[in-house]
């Protein structure tokens, strides 16, 4: 339902196979059997991004790309590469994992690329900036997923590619910090991307709180960016 009354919102969906089942992190029986029917009776109007962590991300960097077949069959558009050692990546040779992801994303032009872009991360997105592929984006994350806001602030977007933000941004500061960032992107098109702000403890569990996430949808909507469809 939110998908079909807010289309620009995006449904971002956790890959890791070492915690696969634990609360964040789908297995890909429930994408198939239980998500995937959801995006064919939306008829492509649910957007889905796979956020890569682990191993799905060595795999890449390997430039193995069966799960990446995988992940289209499923209506996934967008792929994001968090290549940082919290997410549990070997990220010993980032540079050389770069080439393996250009050839990728030659193969797969019908999907987005996007690269979590930080200090960390910065021989990876470097080399492939250089290039700068049609199918590639960035997430400006200095966080590199710990959902932390960056000290400096926020970057202003490159004119080469697409951007994203993440870090610190949650249900009470969505507003405030989108304005902040808004006035950076002087009329470029951005995304805004978050996780453990839109989170909650329900009955002993952490679960993804619906809640919060149509409390983020009113804001944006709220500042006249979107309308109900």
């Amino acid at each position: 339902m939110i998908s079909r009354d807010y289309p620009f919102v995006e449904w971002g969906v956790l890959f890791r196979p070492d915690k696969e089942g634990e609360p964040r992190y789908a297995t890909i029986d429930w994408v198939s059997n239980t998500l995937y029917p959801f995006v064919v009776k939306s008829n492509g109007g649910m957007r889905l991004a796979a956020h890569l962590c682990g191993e799905r991300v060595n795999e890449v960097l390997r430039g193995e790309g069966g799960f990446l077949e995988r992940l289209t069959s499923l209506g996934f558009r967008r792929v994001q590469i968090n290549a940082t050692a919290v997410n549990g990546v070997d990220t010993s040779d980032l540079s050389g994992g770069a080439t393996h992801l250009m050839t990728l994303m030659s193969q797969f032009p019908y999907l987005e690329f996007i690269i979590q872009r930080s200090d960390e991360t910065s021989e990876l997105w470097k080399a492939v900036e250089k290039v700068n592929p049609p199918n590639m984006s960035m997430l400006f994350d200095e966080s590199k997923g710990t959902g932390v806001a960056p000290e400096g602030g926020y970057e202003a977007p490159s004119e080469d590619y697409e951007v994203g933000y993440a870090g610190g941004i949650g249900p009470g500061n969505v507003g405030d910090v989108l304005g902040r960032i808004l006035e950076k992107a002087k009329g470029r098109s951005i995304w805004i991307d978050m996780e453990s702000s839109l989170r909650s403890e329900c009955n002993g569990k952490d679960v993804f709180d619906l809640q919060k996430c149509m409390t983020v949808v009113g804001e944006v909507t709220g500042m006249g960016l979107y309308e109900k469809k």
